[in-house]
């Protein structure tokens, strides 16, 4: 069987000697030791001046929403997971979804500034795939309508515009540091923001608000993250330039080998590179996107529709939207596996059975 993703996981002996000082100290939640190393190492490796390691990455937006203090709506995007858009109902605010770009996948800049009313607040944008939205438009109607920016980062670990860590963009960034993402903790999430005075309040919510002992500061929740995770995060921060560099070569040979494929890939922005989070092609119709993934899982060979259906139309809590481009897209595009383990061989396997599927 070929799943459509499997996590990396470090030499078992380097994870045990975190483990075994954990034993030792006997410190297992509340920002130990190796919670606090790991943040230390992150903003090291991102080349960000504030970041917070928190329990996951849905927890990491619910707690910007409330930091930021956002009420009414919140312009966002369909083509998106699920947790962008509940994470601002759950926070009592009104999702407005705006269309996406065919090329990029992401929040359409040209569209935002018809959506905005009296009641918005702040457009919460995904960059798709680990793939930059349109930052400086997007900033741009930022300004020019006084609203808050937060981006769902949750694909994009290591990108960067023009050398610029994608997380330093908006005025909260948040990651996922999921099992299944490119560089995990287990379950973890990130926090990152420019704004020391924004991140000490982000610091207070992840803890229930306390300022010591005995004073609250905030209003809070428990976002803090175990040592056990951070341990995780410490192991696999020492990988991520050989998972990085697999990951290219597997990429290289999808696109040779699916150069004739009728499918395409999104576009990436120009002014960034790709850090192969994914595989997503965007098939001519959603029939052959069927076929497709008929045939590879006869193989046993697992894909995923990610992301599928739009969220405009397919949740039960808020009302729905039909738009073009998204619910289009969403048909016809299908994530192909894509993990350290898998070999050129099985992308071999992979590419001849999707153009087998194609022709018959």
């Amino acid at each position: 069987m070929i799943p459509v993703t499997k996590p990396f996981l470090p030499p078992q002996e380097e994870y045990e000697k975190y483990i075994a000082g954990i034993w030792t100290r006997k410190w297992l939640t509340n920002m130990g030791p190796l919670s606090s190393q790991l943040e230390m190492e992150l903003k090291d490796h991102l080349q960000v001046p504030h970041l917070l390691f928190v329990s996951n990455g849905t927890v990491a937006l619910q707690m910007a929403i409330k930091a930021l203090d956002l009420k009414g709506e919140i312009i966002t995007t369909p083509f998106s997971f699920v947790a962008t858009t509940s994470c601002i109902v759950w926070e009592s605010c009104q999702p407005i979804f705006v269309d996406i770009d065919q090329n990029s996948l992401n929040i359409d800049a040209s569209k935002i500034e018809a959506a905005i009313t009296e009641k918005t607040s702040a457009i919460l944008a995904t960059h798709v795939y680990g793939n930059p939205c349109d930052v400086a438009q997007i900033e741009k109607i930022a300004k020019k309508h006084n609203l808050k920016v937060v981006y769902d980062a949750a694909h994009a670990f290591g990108v960067e515009i023009d050398g610029k860590s994608i997380f330093e963009f908006g005025d909260i960034s948040t990651c996922s540091l999921h099992a299944t993402k490119l560089y995990h903790s287990v379950e973890g999430g990130l926090l990152i923001s420019t704004d020391a005075e924004l991140l000490k309040k982000l610091a207070y919510i992840r803890n229930f608000g306390f300022d010591g002992p005995e004073n609250f500061a905030e209003l809070g929740l428990n976002g803090k993250n175990s040592e056990f995770h951070a341990a995780m995060g410490l192991a696999n921060l020492k990988y991520i330039k050989l998972i990085q560099e697999k990951r290219a070569i597997l990429v290289k040979q999808y696109d040779e080998k699916l150069s004739t494929l009728k499918a395409r890939r999104p576009i990436w922005h120009p002014q960034s590179e790709n850090n192969n989070s994914y595989y997503p092609i965007v098939f001519e119709d959603e029939e052959l996107l069927l076929k497709s993934i008929n045939h590879l899982q006869s193989y046993g060979i697992f894909s995923r529709r990610y992301f599928y259906p739009s969220l405009a139309s397919a949740l039960p809590y808020i009302e729905a939207k039909s738009l073009e481009i998204a619910d289009d897209i969403a048909k016809r595009v299908l994530c192909l596996p894509l993990y350290y383990d898998l070999t050129l061989e099985e992308v071999d396997l992979i590419c001849r059975l999707l153009l087998r599927a194609q022709n018959n």
